[in-house]
């Protein structure tokens, strides 16, 4: 029982997922599970879960290291910024020094995305590149990609892995992709990329397509993701050496389904419940893209990294150390209803 625990985001649609599925993970013994908290409703909330709360300044490098090391938490999962660097270079300096004082291993997992590893990130998409291959740190070191944030949050995956390494410190990159369903913790309920389609289809008032491609996109249901972060911890628990650092990636996905298969099924039931006029999808001409862009806070030309693109990341992994998905890809289309019922009722 030598490991402390901390984990970020429990608010936040995945974090939240995670803590409510914990007790049913039935996880090795630890000492202690920390999640941090901004608020004393946040604090109490996270108790019923079995975790002690804990707040401090997630930017600032002295709040993170006394927190870390006065506490002696040896793993650490990140769920808050895929962008920048800003706390999780700190966090794992911290770690490093938990690690000198205790003599223990210590952990650090960063929550990424599948932009990062797509045609967006400028990686290879003509043929299936497994999360598991030993040459992937490498692809994300020389990718060039086709927008600014995706460029920071390429950076952000490589300073996780480089300054882990430097400092005796075992990294995960964790890739979420497109996550579906209700979220069941005391917080967000809601995804990102399904709740972009509905955004930008309720503004329009019809369902655009932004890529002129037959473009897919790996899919996990929120429980599958949720239940392979619990099974990485529970590699670490037991001590067994599981893949980490510049081998260390693991993308949460069933499978990929294609993007337009996913904007029909969510068409037809958006059309069903009379928020757009038609069910029918159309390839986005410049003015849609305009349109849509607003809709969703961006440029016209980054629509597609909101909801579209090519990401060609097969997930294998998470099957090495035992994770399996109990969902199907096709399930993202079987529950489009369920699921833009849930979009319209939290936005």
């Amino acid at each position: 029982m030598s490991h402390n625990i901390l984990i970020t985001g429990a608010s936040g649609y995945l974090g939240g997922t995670i803590l409510a599925r914990w007790e049913r993970a039935k996880l090795p013994p630890y000492r202690t599970l920390y999640a941090l908290v901004r608020t004393k409703e946040q604090g109490e909330a996270v108790k019923k879960y079995g975790a002690e709360p804990i707040s401090f300044d997630i930017k600032e490098e002295a709040s993170i290291r006394t927190a870390i090391i006065e506490n002696e938490i040896t793993v650490v999962y990140f769920l808050v910024d895929a962008m920048t660097s800003v706390s999780q270079i700190p966090m794992i300096k911290a770690l490093a020094g938990v690690k000198e004082r205790t003599g223990k291993e210590v952990h650090f997992l960063h929550t990424s995305g599948a932009k990062i590893f797509s045609n967006h990130a400028g990686l290879p998409t003509d043929r299936p590149i497994l999360d598991n291959d030993p040459e992937l740190y490498g692809l994300q070191k020389s990718s060039v990609p086709k927008y600014g944030v995706a460029q920071m949050a390429l950076s952000t995956n490589n300073n996780v892995i480089d300054t882990a390494d430097a400092h005796g410190v075992k990294s995960y990159i964790f890739v979420p992709c497109i996550v579906y369903g209700e979220g069941e913790g005391f917080g967000n309920p809601i995804s990102i990329q399904t709740v972009a389609i509905v955004k930008a289809a309720k503004a329009l008032g019809r369902v655009y397509r932004p890529d002129s491609g037959e473009f897919s996109w790996p899919v996990s249901h929120v429980a599958d993701t949720a239940n392979l972060y619990l099974e990485i911890l529970r590699g670490i628990l037991n001590g067994k050496n599981i893949g980490y650092g510049r081998n260390g990636y693991y993308l949460a996905a069933s499978g990929s389904v294609p993007w337009n298969d996913i904007y029909r099924a969510m068409a037809q039931t958006l059309a069903q419940r009379n928020v757009i006029e038609t069910d029918k999808v159309n390839l986005a001409d410049d003015s849609a893209q305009e349109e849509m862009g607003r809709a969703l806070g961006c440029p016209k030309d980054m629509v597609s990294l909101f909801l579209g693109g090519k990401c060609t990341l097969e997930a294998q992994h998470g099957r090495e150390i035992g994770w399996m998905p109990h969902y199907p890809p096709e399930h993202i289309l079987d529950v489009a209803d369920a699921e833009v019922d849930l979009i319209l009722k939290n936005i």
